[in-house]
């Protein structure tokens, strides 16, 4: 009987409704005026009195709070308009520790990535370049990421030449690789993704239940069958790639890159990150026909976007298969790797003087069955952190491929100088000496790395001289 007389909380709300400028008012009176308004509505309990009340205090610090951060947006709004009649709208203010952090240059020759990856010797020292090398571990690199969505950044030719460039002008690796993702792609073939931040790439269209009605139809997904028809969706690669050529000609390589058909396809029918891949896997083995018709899709696509980049700047191309540790050894062999075999034939059949390197995640367990695949069509071989490199130096011992790799990622992460420089020689000696390989990780940086970890990393490989 206590709340008979008691209006509703919906009645409570109409009058928070009515009272919009309350919350922005903190006098007395003005607070008072509402207990006098609460007498008026017949409101009697000290209960639903004071919980409107408390409804209003707390909006009131809550308008109160917008009201302040309004007037910092619009003090931070006029210095960035001072700012922008000098400063590029893409470009971010350095900290003063990047603009105090030495610059590094990339040693002589400037092509050395380029001959250790086309099997040359005579190289005196090891060409490095790292996976994720620009990524958040950087503190410029963050001035961006933590401002800008990842597809304006990969999508802005200024963004992504920058972003592109930040480490090597730090470090001074021996290639710099164009700012992208394997992703970048799909929307060409009719397939839309975003990535979010906090989850990652999610790709869109629900391909892991209807992949088999996108294959035909009116929205069927397609197929880029020449590699000029990627710049009507793709220009600012390009501008990007051309942008980047022209910065390190005659300084280092320039490196473009693709998502392997089956990583990419399997991506695209997941729908994002997944440990095993099992919703592309019950099309591989429940519908065979239809998985191996989207990898056929894809596989050309992929080979027209690379000789693509090649044709915009790019001096050598990496296949990314980084969802290979999801496949076995007979998986991969029956639905990955004829698929990039074609894919990295059309590529040199196109670019003959372009090398070409594979990287399969989780795939140094059936190393030897990617020597097999793909001798003849791709130079280099990248290798995770899960094999020793004097192994692989067997395997691959008499096909003429190289070797990229492999530094565990966790060794830049959390080792100390010593550490890493110690890890590099090490595995510069397990492929016979310096300029023998291409030093790089076991997969890609790790955010929160230490950037002095990573100046070890490239000073070592290209300084070591072994005894």
């Amino acid at each position: 009987m206590l709340y008979t007389t008691q209006p509703s909380l919906g009645q409570a709300a109409r009058f928070a409704a009515t009272q919009p400028s309350a919350a922005c008012l903190t006098t007395n009176t003005r607070l008072a005026s509402h207990r006098e308004y609460l007498k008026e509505i017949g409101c009697d309990s000290k209960f639903v009195g004071s919980l409107i009340m408390t409804f209003l205090a707390v909006q009131h610090r809550h308008r109160c709070c917008h009201t302040k951060s309004r007037k910092v947006r619009r003090r931070q709004t006029s210095t960035a308009a001072i700012a922008s009649s000098t400063t590029p709208a893409t470009s971010v203010s350095g900290s003063k520790a990047e603009e105090a952090a030495p610059c590094r240059s990339t040693p002589a020759p400037s092509d050395l990535l380029l001959r250790v990856a086309r099997g040359e010797s005579g190289c005196r020292h090891t060409p490095v370049w790292l996976m994720r090398q620009a990524g958040r571990y950087m503190k410029a690199f963050r001035a961006y990421s933590e401002r800008y969505p990842f597809r304006q950044r990969s999508e802005t030719p200024d963004m992504a030449v920058e972003l592109s460039l930040q480490c090597w002008r730090r470090f001074g690796m021996d290639g710099v690789i164009v700012f992208s993702d394997i992703l970048t792609p799909l929307p060409a073939l009719g397939i839309e993704f975003d990535v979010i931040r906090g989850r990652g790439p999610v790709v869109l269209g629900d391909l892991g239940r209807c992949l088999e009605d996108r294959l035909e139809g009116p929205k069927a997904i397609g197929q880029i069958s020449e590699p000029e028809d990627f710049q009507a969706t793709h220009g600012f690669l390009r501008e990007s790639l051309e942008r980047l050529r022209e910065q390190t000609e005659g300084s280092c390589t320039l490196l473009g890159f693709v998502g392997a058909p089956w990583t990419l396809a399997a991506y695209a029918v997941e729908g994002g990150g997944t440990k095993d891949a099992a919703i592309f896997k019950r099309w591989m083995y429940e519908k065979p026909a239809v998985a191996d018709e989207f990898l056929r899709r894809v596989a050309v696509s992929i080979a027209n976007y690379a000789i693509f980049q090649v044709r915009s700047g790019a001096q050598c191309v990496q296949l990314f298969d980084s969802w290979a540790h999801c496949l076995g050894p007979e998986q991969w062999v029956r639905f990955a790797a004829p698929h990039v075999r074609f894919a990295a034939e059309q590529i040199r059949a196109a670019c003959p003087d372009v090398p070409l390197i594979y990287f399969a995640h989780g795939g140094s367990g059936y190393l030897r069955d990617q020597v097999e695949a793909l001798d003849g069509c791709v130079n280099v071989l990248g290798i995770d952190a899960k094999m020793r490199m004097h192994e692989a130096a067997k395997v691959v011992e008499g096909s003429g491929i190289v070797l990229q790799g492999n530094v565990d990622p966790f060794i830049l992460r959390h080792g100390s100088e010593v550490e890493v420089r110690d890890a590099v020689r090490r595995t510069i000696d397990q492929v016979g000496g310096p300029g023998r390989h291409i030093m790089n990780l076991g997969h890609g940086v790790m955010q929160g790395t230490p950037e002095e970890n990573v100046l070890y990393f490239v000073e070592e490989a290209q300084t070591y001289c072994a005894n």
